[in-house]
C-alpha cells in the first residue's frame, strides 16, 4: 500500500485529490487546519485515513505531523503541497502582516512539508518518493491585486527546481502542477465576475475540480525513473493565453 499526505485536504482541490488518490489505492494523510473539515473527507475516501490537524506554517506542528505518518504508515510515497493563502487589495495597501501571512502558508509551510518529506523518503526502505507542488496558473502570469500570492508561487516554482535536483540523489521525483480555474468553493466569483488585467471585471470560465484531481492521480503514479515536472491544467476557455 502506498501512502500519500494531501495539505489542505479539507475542501476544494485538496479534497477532491486526496478522495481520488484514496480511490486509486492510496492510504492517504489528510492534512489542514479544520479538523471538522478534514474528517468529512475521511468520511467520503475510499480507503484507510489519517485525519491530521496542522498549521504549516508553524514548524513544531509540520515536524509531528510528519512523525505521526511515519509512526502510523512507516513511510510516505507521495506529498502533495496543496494548501494555499491568499491576500487581495492593491499593493500600495497591502500591510505586512498580510503578506507574511500568504508567504508563511504559500511558501514556508511547502518548505517546511517538502523538508520533512525529504528526510523521511530519503530514510525509509526502498528509498525515495514523490512531491507534487500545487503552482497555479499564477506561477506564470499574475492576477490584479494579488501581488503576494502571485510572489510566493512564482517562489514555489523554485522550490520544485531546486527539489527535483537535490531528489535525485535519493530517488525523490518532484514536479509541478499550475491550476487555472477549478471550480471549488474558493473561485465561486469567477462565474459572477473578476477584476482582469484592462481594468474590466468580467466572469470566467470554470472547469470541473475532477479534471485537477485526475491529473494529480497520474502523476502520482508514475514510475520513479519518470516525472512530470510541471504541468497545466486550465478551464480551455480561461483568459490566461493572451492575458494582460
Amino acid at each position: 500500500m502506498k501512502v500519500a499526505l494531501v495539505t489542505g485536504a479539507g475542501s476544494g482541490i485538496g479534497r477532491a485529490s486526496a478522495l481520488a488518490l484514496s480511490e486509486a489505492g492510496y492510504a492517504v494523510v489528510l492534512v489542514g487546519r479544520r479538523a471538522d473539515r478534514l474528517e468529512e473527507t475521511a468520511a467520503a475516501a475510499a480507503g484507510e485515513t489519517l485525519v491530521q490537524a496542522a498549521d504549516i506554517a508553524d514548524e513544531a506542528q509540520v515536524e509531528a505531523l510528519f512523525a505521526a505518518t511515519r509512526e502510523r504508515f512507516g513511510r510516505l510515497d507521495l506529498l502533495f503541497n496543496n494548501a494555499g493563502a491568499g491576500a487581495g487589495g492593491r499593493l500600495e495597501d497591502l500591510s505586512l502582516d498580510a503578506w507574511r501571512k500568504v508567504v508563511d502558508v504559500n511558501l514556508t509551510g511547502a518548505f517546511l512539508c517538502t523538508r520533512e518529506a525529504f528526510r523521511l523518503m530519503k530514510a525509509q526502505a526502498p528509498r525515495g518518493g514523490r512531491i507534487i507542488n500545487n503552482g497555479s496558473i499564477s506561477a506564470h502570469a499574475p492576477r490584479p491585486y494579488s501581488v503576494a500570492y502571485t510572489a510566493t508561487k512564482h517562489a514555489i516554482t523554485g522550490l520544485t527546481r531546486s527539489t527535483s535536483l537535490e531528489g535525485r540523489a535519493y530517488d525523490i521525483a518532484c514536479g509541478q502542477i499550475d491550476i487555472g480555474n477549478a471550480a471549488t468553493e474558493m473561485t465561486q466569483a469567477m462565474a459572477k465576475g473578476v477584476p482582469q488585467a484592462d481594468g474590466s471585471f468580467a466572469p470566467e470560465p470554470l472547469m470541473d475540480v475532477k479534471a485537477v484531481a485526475d491529473a494529480v492521480v497520474f502523476m502520482a503514479g508514475l514510475p520513479l525513473d519518470a516525472n512530470v515536472q510541471f504541468m497545466t491544467v486550465m478551464a480551455t476557455k480561461m483568459p490566461f493565453i493572451g492575458r494582460g
